[in-house]
């Protein structure tokens, strides 16, 4: 079990390595993973509770200290750092700035929106006949509600779709400008992910603010800038930078790859396609399973901030501790048949948006009518769905992310 660690991105060259997430869990689910220097390696946790475990005790296992596998010093903390960086009362006055606009309530307002955006979509799309799923469809879909969210320009939407594949992509050479751990990077040490790419976002974003600044517009952008947070201390302008960036990249990535992995999905089970053709009805609670199945995040760390016994092992204070959503959400102990897509599953407390604790996603409600939107229009307009050759995946630990996928679509 010593040979396996989960840094090692050759595991995921071909997706998300089910095999070793099962053998960590029935082994060795508190298993420590050796890194090269000058990292200094992490306990990756596999099953479901545990991990329940570690996302609701921030005291001990905080987000301070960052959220990917990445070791950053005290000046990178306070450069790079957002709300997923930030526990505890100011963790919350930052999330209270948003999270009126992502409730249930306030994402339904947007439904009807989403049916034309969908229909525009697919309807461009299918008419090709034999296209990259990603490009045209899953991409093209969530980064138009960011636009609406934001209120920037359509003609904007092709730069946040690279902006965010050359952040999320630090470990893809084709995406990176820079890879993560290369020399190269440390020009960029203090801006997220170390990319370039994250200062053409906060000029983006500064331009936005100037614009809208002191006056009484609803979208996020207007929100972050005139809105005071509730624990009285001011937006600083690294808050603003981190926090918009993170509405850039986390508005758009994860529910995209859902969608893609979600359709190849469904061609894989035929039987489940044809369950929610005949019942379209069910498509709403089959999202859940959409979700757990796709687990488009694989992790977000932790880190402990004081010796602790947790799961039979020692962990000591600044050791990073990471809970690998991916393999809760495939652990037998929780999910029956857990490698089985079930689109009725009942219940299905999946942990793609966490499970419980403060860092609970803030888009989740949002995530999920853009996931039934999307299903049920496309679902009910097509006949057969083929894959057409391999599919390109993001090297990475962090995102379960799919490059390319062409398919081949025969409509009704």
């Amino acid at each position: 079990m010593k040979s396996i660690s989960l840094a090692d991105l050759d595991l995921f060259a071909n997706g998300a390595p089910w095999d070793v997430f099962k053998q960590l869990r029935d082994e060795s689910p508190m298993h420590w993973n050796e890194e090269e220097a000058p990292q200094s390696g992490f306990y990756s946790v596999t099953r479901y509770h545990d991990i329940v475990k570690v996302l609701r005790d921030p005291d001990t296992f905080t987000s301070e200290r960052f959220t990917n596998l990445e070791e950053v010093d005290a000046e990178q903390e306070e450069a790079r750092r957002s709300l997923l960086e930030t526990d505890g009362s100011r963790h919350r006055a930052l999330r209270r700035i948003l999270q009126g606009e992502f409730t249930p309530q306030a994402v339904a307002k947007y439904e009807t929106f989403l049916r034309g955006l969908t229909a525009t979509t697919l309807d461009k799309a299918f008419a090709k006949g034999s296209f990259d799923f990603v490009e045209d469809v899953a991409a093209d879909f969530p980064i138009n509600v960011l636009v609406r969210l934001l209120d920037v320009p359509e003609a904007d939407a092709g730069q946040l779709i690279d902006w965010g594949n050359r952040m999320i992509g630090f470990d893809d050479p084709e995406h990176a400008d820079v890879l993560i751990n290369s020399a190269e990077s440390e020009e960029y040490r203090l801006v997220p992910f170390k990319s370039p790419a994250a200062l053409e976002v906060f000029a983006y974003g500064d331009a936005l603010a100037k614009e809208r600044r002191g006056k009484d517009g609803t979208d996020l952008i207007s929100r972050l800038v005139n809105t005071a947070p509730s624990d009285g201390i001011p937006l600083s302008e690294r808050d603003f930078h981190t926090n918009f960036l993170l509405l850039v990249v986390a508005g758009n990535e994860t529910t995209r790859h859902t969608i893609s992995h979600t359709m190849r999905n469904l061609i894989n089970n035929p039987d489940q396609l044809a369950y929610l053709q005949e019942n379209p009805d069910k498509i709403e609670w089959a999202v859940e399973e959409f979700l757990r199945y796709a687990s488009p995040v694989y992790h977000f760390r932790r880190t402990a901030t004081r010796d602790v016994e947790f799961g039979g092992v020692n962990i000591k204070a600044g050791q990073k501790v990471v809970p690998w959503f991916a393999s809760g959400n495939r652990d037998e102990k929780i999910f029956e048949n857990p490698d089985k897509m079930d689109v009725t599953r009942n219940p299905n407390e999946h942990m793609t948006f966490g499970r419980g604790g403060p860092h609970m996603c803030l888009g989740n409600a949002l995530a999920r009518i853009e996931l039934r939107v999307m299903f049920e229009e496309l679902i009910r307009r097509v006949d057969k769905v083929e894959q057409v050759g391999e599919i390109d995946y993001l090297r990475s630990n962090f995102v379960h992310g799919i490059k390319r996928f062409q398919v081949k679509v025969t409509t009704r």
